[in-house]
């Protein structure tokens, strides 16, 4: 008897300890997972495609400018207990509360289309190797909405953030794995982490200013920063955790710039090698597999059905935790009406199979149009982090504002440069 007693709890020991080291990352792994999906996938892939690596300058920037924020924004909650939306409600006007709402949750239904639109042309194409003319699209976006929306329906909490973890983990080991097989020159990569904008094509009407603000879209997205100070305050951290708040925010930005530096990277060293742009999600598949190999092909699309499916669970989920945040609500995900909510934002992933749409021209919108929410952001915790009433000694330092003030220009460039491409797209 003492023999087996000493035999579990061993076992409970080291399950117990790799619980709480996951539950340490957790709010990380999530932001990983709603930040890097097949929004952020095609828009990497696209500028990797089209420019090459000239455009690495972009996702260094963007993780720094996202990290900051992330920090800024988990500091405010460690220092006054209250979220994001709270605050601003509370503090600035409900209006502005409600304008966050409105924006993040229009952004959010263009990419819940537009993933599952890119996920359910990746598997189309992918399955003309297996069944002669391939399984039409609308069956695997059915499938994959119906998934999200049982583990949803069904699944504790835990249950839901550590199938996020396993989801997020597999998709970094597939795209890591690309970059080594499809790797371009390491010169290249050296190149572009020096600031360029590649010139407009004149012939072609188009240019790399779409493509800059979709990648900054949706690396410095508002809704990570909203969401964070709702998980912060959910994990009960206090400011004695703020090195701990820090390290999770620095695992998180760390691993975006990987995995987004190895998706441009692996587009580079195929596509824009061979001259290829790239218009369509299935052309990742049907381009790929002659210039990389079937199981570099393989593993990529694995990895991006994987983003889609790690992004689609944060995306459904947003506007009823946006609620919950602003009405000071219990997050009950059980009751009806957030049930009929997720349910309606998961039919959109129908949207694009059914009525044929180009989903990658859907998410490069969509993360442009996250872009122009951004400045907002910016000024917000600007004005909420600088009042000495409510973060007492912790208010920021003339640095931590300087930083800020560039980020806000960097916001509204990005604000600009996103209206610019959308305007070149529309006339083309």
């Amino acid at each position: 008897m003492m023999q087996v007693e000493g035999t579990d709890t061993p076992k409970k020991g080291l399950k117990q300890k790799i619980a709480q080291c996951l539950a340490l990352f957790l709010p990380g792994i999530f932001l990983l997972g709603f930040n890097i999906g097949t929004g952020s996938v095609t828009a990497m892939a696209k500028a990797g495609a089209d420019y090459g690596m000239t455009l690495l300058w972009t996702i260094v920037a963007s993780c720094l400018c996202t990290f900051f924020m992330v920090n800024l924004y988990g500091r405010y909650t460690l220092v006054t207990g209250e979220t994001a939306l709270q605050a601003f409600r509370k503090h600035i006007h409900p209006a502005v509360g409600i304008f966050f709402l409105v924006a993040l949750t229009t952004g959010v239904c263009g990419s819940v289309m537009g993933v599952m639109g890119i996920v359910a042309d990746i598997c189309y194409e992918w399955s003309k190797t297996v069944v002669e003319d391939g399984i039409a699209p609308i069956y695997f976006a059915v499938f994959f909405v119906s998934l999200v929306y049982y583990i949803f329906f069904n699944g504790k909490t835990e249950f839901f953030e550590r199938s996020l973890a396993v989801i997020v983990a597999v998709m970094s080991a597939c795209f890591l794995i690309n970059f080594f097989i499809m790797m371009p020159p390491p010169m290249s990569i050296l190149q572009g982490l020096i600031p360029s904008i590649p010139p407009v094509d004149t012939q072609a009407n188009k240019g790399p200013f779409l493509v800059i603000a979709s990648m900054i879209g949706t690396t410095v997205f508002s809704g990570l920063f909203i969401i964070r100070t709702t998980l912060v305050k959910e994990a009960g951290w206090t400011l004695a955790d703020y090195t701990k708040q820090r390290n999770d925010a620095i695992f998180s930005v760390a691993l975006m710039f990987v995995i987004s530096a190895s998706i441009m990277a692996a587009a580079a060293g195929t596509l824009h090698a061979e001259g290829i742009g790239l218009t369509k999600a299935s052309q990742m598949i049907g381009i790929l597999e002659p210039l990389a190999g079937s199981l570099a092909t393989s593993i990529f699309a694995f990895g991006l059905i994987a983003a889609g499916v790690s992004s689609q669970f944060p995306n459904i989920l947003m506007l009823p935790w946006l609620i919950c945040d602003y009405t000071g609500q219990k997050r009950d995900m059980t009751l009806t009406k957030y049930r009929v909510i997720v349910l309606l934002i998961s039919l959109l992933g129908l949207v694009v199979p059914i009525f044929e749409a180009r989903p990658v021209i859907v998410m490069i919108v969509s993360q442009a149009f996250n872009a122009v929410i951004l400045p907002v952001t910016v000024a917000c915790i600007f004005y909420l982090a600088n009042r000495k009433d409510l973060m007492k000694s912790h208010k920021n330092t003339i640095l931590a504002n300087i930083i800020l003030a560039f980020i806000f220009i960097f916001s509204v460039f990005t604000s600009i440069t996103g209206i610019k491409g959308v305007w070149q797209m529309l006339a083309i």
